[in-house]
């Protein structure tokens, strides 16, 4: 009997200890999807500009500009989303005439919060990289050796907190932020060579 109780309480320990982490994909991937788009696209929008503009002004403004209008549109995008996941899950309980708990309802306005903060989170790292650099080509290299740092921390921290492969989650957000970079500086610059 003894034996018996003691594998009931190991099972029970099992099922209180076991973490469903598909629950956490999606605030996790907003949050990663959010700091990382940022990161990427402020990045990517300063080296457009600093590919024809060597101004540090004018990479330190476009990045600026940038994260103001990616974390308002990340925040818009996200609150309408979730909005739209609030009003069919009410649409729902009436229809099963089941009281509508809105505490266990998504909020709209926590997720555009987020959104915004982890858009702006992202877009500071390579406007930090940028802004205390003078000498143009120094000032290119802080910004790719900052970016690629956050880029594999995002990668990590993502995978951390789902369980997943690191080493695969970070270098997939890695090459990716990387090409997003080179493609933006490259058509940039050619544009800035040959189209204007």
């Amino acid at each position: 009997m003894d034996q018996l109780g003691s594998n009931t309480n190991m099972d029970i320990e099992k099922e209180s200890t076991t973490f469903d982490y598909s629950k956490r994909a999606q605030w996790l991937r907003a949050a990663v999807l959010g700091a990382n788009d940022g990161l990427v696209s402020t990045a990517s929008l300063m080296m457009g500009v600093g590919a024809v503009k060597h101004d540090v002004k004018a990479m330190i403004l476009s990045g600026f500009a940038g994260m103001v209008a990616g974390a308002c549109s990340m925040a818009i995008g996200e609150f309408v989303s979730v909005y739209s996941q609030y009003d069919i899950e009410v649409a729902q309980m009436e229809r099963d005439s089941v009281e509508i708990e809105k505490e266990k309802l998504p909020s709209p306005i926590q997720a555009a919060a987020a959104s915004a903060l982890a858009f702006s989170a992202g877009a500071i790292v390579p406007l930090l990289a940028a802004a205390f650099v003078k000498e143009y080509k120094m000032r290119i290299i802080a910004v790719v050796v900052a970016v690629t740092v956050a880029l594999m921390v995002f990668g990590w921290l993502g995978a951390a907190l789902g369980k997943a492969p690191a080493v695969r989650s970070s270098a997939r957000v890695l090459f990716g932020g990387w090409l997003a970079m080179a493609v933006t500086f490259g058509l940039t610059k050619l544009i800035g060579l040959y189209g204007l």
